[in-house]
């Protein structure tokens, strides 16, 4: 899970914010919140390769947390969304994908 903040204040703030975003959608991450973004890693290695590209990609002023959880924590996970919540293109109930639950 990738977690950040990000500087929007001017237009080109705001230009790398969405180019950070889109390049997160890029790599198989899925919106779960505005700077909330998930990614299933089937491996250690393979989480390895996703900490190594977020580091490539985070701009000058952002700041990103990574978080590794298990699919069994993922699954125990609640959302809770009021009735006027606007969901747009946020994941509502991201699921795990069928090719990691394969392995």
């Amino acid at each position: 899970m990738a977690m950040f903040d990000l500087p929007v204040m001017t237009e080109k703030e705001r230009k790398t914010a969405t180019r950070f975003r889109n390049d997160l959608l890029d790599h198989g991450f899925l919106m779960i919140q505005f700077s909330v973004y998930a990614r299933p890693c089937v491996n250690f290695e393979q989480l390895d390769k996703h900490i190594r590209t977020i580091k490539e990609l985070v701009p000058e002023a952002g700041n990103v947390r990574l978080l590794y959880i298990t699919d069994e924590q993922w699954g125990k996970s609640v959302t809770v969304i009021g009735p006027n919540y606007k969901q747009g293109k946020r994941a509502l109930d991201a699921k795990v994908s069928e090719q990691v639950e394969f392995w």
